[in-house]
């Protein structure tokens, strides 16, 4: 009976992926309608993305064989959205990213912070978390979180070390993290991104020391996850909000761009870093704050070796290359092009030189970070000049560009691009077919509700949810559901989208829960207990911050305040009501 359950479970993705479909057949059969036959659809696909039955960019992929079967849409019309203008931000936003993570301009950039800061254990845990949340607004949070943990152990490993170590002067072994060997065993992720192997734990570390240690790792995986927020396009969820917004109003004035969004969460991401540095601190620190803060000459002595390490990998870097300072000057380029492409509170270089009939800016974020991310494949990544080419004496060779294809093909995700795609045909499917309506009709008694109630419950559902799911798969299958209920009780659609977007990012409590996590518990140290006790509070705390944000200092971003002509449909009834409170037209 065990060698059946085994074999099971050992072919259990088989059997998902054929029994699923035809155990949710009776809901296209008995009821032969438009919307039964997507609500199918978005229900096979919602499951097979919790499962993982199938890898979630091939699940992604089933809308442009189901809607066309099934006459929701035309396949013409299905493949559209797979490559839409938040597609191509999100390709041009990771070359970017790529560039910078090759030049090792990210690694320069964390040591000379946490240099700045200093290594007091307190303020060593926020130079981390600082650096981490900076970084992982602009590289991928798995990325960011694979370079910064090892530095964060070869730190901690210095700082437990004795005195007498430290006056021997002898080499830190933990210096050899940082360095390739064909020997070391490695990790690789879905999208084939290759991180360090996990650290070896030294014997005979007290109680308090093997708490710092905890306290440290997850500050690095939490940080990521905070930091990605920040941006639109920090993380994946971000950009989903962005295209499904496009997709479901297309006559929405672009109103989630680069600098809307950056307004809006840049400063409820300092926020909850700054609360969850408080909770890590009295949680693996204690309430010690004398201590904490480094006050006393045997916490000198650890300064002073955990300054080393950081100084010596610094040192280990070099000076500051041509191809460092071009991506540099770049990067910065980019980012000052979209806040000022079209902010909305002046008139931007968008507006002035590239208007439409509207006064519009007909190059949007997307145009930005591909004719920067170009830029990275014709700037050479040495001072322009001739040398001899190694593999062929006698001949002159041109020094390569700060980018090339071959570096592109090994660390684009190109798994992300699909499943973004499969978002949107999602949306789009859902508005087709009239479920979007429909399932607005059967919400309406949410009208009721006060909106701030209304808003914290939902973010705390989606924050629940996306423990278990994947972010994207989270963001992409609520936000159609989202919209509809919004226009159905006459509520601004960002109201509610835009802080259950954020929370999709709060997953804190599990390693599976997000790649970070994932990775910091390889490292060990850690119990999945630890995990979910840290992270259950700062799921709260992140709510709490977000419902914060979005009934304060988004109102005048957004326009929430208003329920937008944009956002009416055909069964709406909001014009019929015209607003008379602050939170869309509804006391």
């Amino acid at each position: 009976m065990a060698t059946c359950w085994q074999g099971l479970w050992a072919y259990r993705s088989y059997l998902i992926v054929f029994l699923l479909p035809i155990f949710l057949l009776p809901l296209p059969l008995l009821v032969p309608t438009k919307e039964a036959n997507c609500a199918y659809a978005i229900i096979l696909m919602a499951l097979f993305w919790c499962t993982e039955a199938l890898p979630l960019a091939v699940t992604a992929l089933l809308p442009i064989i189901l809607f066309p079967l099934m006459g929701i849409m035309e396949a013409s019309e299905v493949c559209i959205e797979y490559l839409k203008d938040t597609n191509i931000l999100f390709i041009g936003g990771l070359l970017v990213a790529i560039t910078v993570e090759h030049w090792n301009l990210h690694k320069r950039i964390a040591l000379q912070v946490l240099l700045i800061i200093g290594v007091r254990p307190a303020l060593l845990i926020l130079g981390f978390m600082l650096v981490t949340a900076f970084l992982s607004m602009w590289i991928s949070n798995t990325a960011t979180t694979a370079m910064m943990i090892p530095i964060a152990h070869a730190v901690l490993e210095q700082l437990h070390n004795t005195k007498n170590d430290i006056e021997q002067g002898g080499d830190n072994p933990t210096f050899e993290l940082q360095e390739s060997s064909p020997q070391k065993e490695v990790t690789k992720l879905d999208n084939g991104e290759v991180i360090p192997a996990p650290l070896e734990q030294k014997p005979q570390k007290s109680e308090e020391q093997i708490r710092f240690t905890q306290g440290m790792s997850l500050c690095v995986c939490y940080s990521a996850s905070i930091g990605g927020i920040a941006t639109l396009t920090g993380t994946t969820p971000n950009l989903v909000l962005q295209g499904q917004v496009e997709s479901l109003f297309p006559e929405n004035p672009k109103v989630v761009n680069f600098a809307s969004w950056f307004g809006f969460a840049f400063p409820t991401m300092i926020i909850l870093l700054l609360l969850a540095w408080l909770w890590l601190q009295v949680l693996f620190l204690g309430f010690n704050f004398r201590k904490n803060f480094g006050f006393g000459e045997q916490e000198e002595e650890r300064k002073q070796a955990a300054s080393q390490v950081i100084q010596t990998e610094y040192k280990l870097l070099g000076p500051m290359s041509f191809a460092e300072k071009a991506v540099t000057v770049l990067f910065v380029t980019l980012v000052v092009l979209w806040f000022t492409r079209e902010p909305g509170f002046f008139t931007g270089w968008g507006n002035l030189a590239f208007a439409n009939a509207k006064g519009e800016s007909m190059a949007s974020d997307g145009t930005v970070a591909i004719f920067i991310s170009m830029l990275m494949f014709i700037v050479p990544s040495k001072i322009p000049g001739l040398s001899q080419d190694p593999d062929k004496p006698g001949k002159l060779k041109a020094p390569p560009a700060l980018l090339s294809w071959k570096t592109v093909h090994e660390k684009m995700p190109w798994n992300i691009v699909f499943l973004l795609g499969g978002g949107f045909a999602l949306a789009k499917g859902s508005e087709k077919s009239g479920l979007s309506v429909w399932l607005g009709d059967k919400l309406t008694p949410l009208q009721d509700v006060p909106p701030p109630a209304t808003a914290f419950i939902l973010c705390l559902m989606v924050a629940t949810f996306t423990e278990c799911a994947s972010n994207v798969a989270t963001t992409t299958l609520f936000l159609p559901i989202l919209a509809s209920m919004a226009q159905a009780i006459c509520l601004h659609p960002l109201y509610i989208m835009l802080p259950c977007t954020m929370s999709a990012s709060l997953a804190f409590m599990l390693p599976v829960a997000t790649p970070p996590n994932a990775i910091v518990f390889s490292f060990g140290g850690l119990k999945v207990s630890d995990m979910a006790r840290a992270g259950f509070l700062l799921n709260i705390i992140g709510v709490l911050v977000i419902t914060l944000a979005i009934n304060s200092w988004s109102i005048p971003i957004f326009g929430l305040n208003t329920f937008p002509t944009w956002a009416y449909s055909n069964t709406s009834q909001c014009l019929l009501t015209p607003p008379n409170s602050t939170m869309g037209g509804r006391v």
